[in-house]
């Protein structure tokens, strides 16, 4: 098994700042994938990569009184922020745990297991998800929700968009991380033995003049310069980063662009009911 590789994008105010702006983005879509995935009721859910725990949260508003959600994360500086506004909302069926996704290991079967913008990172995602559906219930859920980035793009095109979007991909490959794992979820769960493999892809637009789409390039953009530039793929002059957003807004402004941000794809299938 491949080892863990780090998050790229690290844990810094201002990445955890970025991340709350993204999952703020991609709320929307979130709860559609998670609904028609059959999320709900009194399950009890393993929220993997929950980060700052926005799934969870997510999660909890879907199920009944007598629902429960874990996340598990192995960056323990966003469990902290996690568990803070836990506490802050008064969610009692919600709570964090720090570890590995490669090494969950639960006291009893979950109902549903949701996994977002975690295999995006993981070299192994197969051997994750297979363990995972393995430790569910006999016909319990998984579900996966993650980007592709490949659908990412301008209309009309714009260059610098364009230009920012492959050193992006670039970088994220570098780092052994898959920008387009949201085209083979279905395919992936499949293979990890899934039963009942249903798939669905949402699409973002942001107008010309919506400050959001340039804002969520611009950042991914400042957190992964640090590779970008060490892997050569872009100059610390040719990134610019004091000016990049403004530049990114200026420049899809002047082309009455319309900006489509990374597709938020949802896969989701069943345990089987027998081995």
């Amino acid at each position: 098994m491949s080892s863990a590789p780090g998050y790229v994008l690290g844990s810094e105010a201002a990445e955890v700042a970025r991340l709350d702006g993204q999952a703020a983005a991609i709320a929307p879509a979130t709860a559609v994938l998670l609904r028609a995935a059959g999320v709900g009721g009194d399950m009890r859910v393993l929220d993997l990569g929950t980060g700052l725990g926005h799934v969870a949260f997510a999660v909890a508003e879907l199920l009944g009184p007598g629902g429960t959600v874990v996340g598990v994360d192995q960056a323990a500086p966003l469990l902290s922020i996690a568990e803070q506004r836990r506490r802050a909302a008064g969610l009692e069926g919600v709570r964090f745990e720090e570890g590995d996704a490669r090494g969950v290991r639960a006291d009893a079967p979950f109902d549903a297991v949701v996994m977002r913008l975690l295999l995006f990172h993981l070299p192994d995602a197969l051997d994750v998800v297979r363990r995972q559906l393995r430790a569910l219930r006999p016909g319990g859920l998984v579900v996966l929700l993650d980007f592709d980035n490949g659908a990412s793009r301008t209309d009309p095109p714009v260059e610098l968009v364009a230009r920012l979007l492959g050193w992006m991909e670039r970088g994220f490959r570098s780092a052994g991380a898959n920008p387009r794992i949201g085209t083979q979820l279905a395919p992936l769960l499949r293979a990890a033995g899934a039963e009942a493999v249903t798939t669905l892809g949402i699409q973002g637009y942001f107008a010309h003049d919506d400050p959001r789409g340039p804002a969520m390039l611009a950042g991914v953009m400042r957190a992964l310069a640090p590779r970008i530039v060490a892997e050569g793929i872009a100059t610390e002059d040719e990134l610019d980063l004091g000016t990049l957003e403004a530049r990114i807004g200026q420049a899809v402004e002047a082309a009455r662009a319309v900006l489509l941000p990374p597709a938020v794809v949802g896969a989701w299938g069943r345990a089987a009911l027998s081995a």
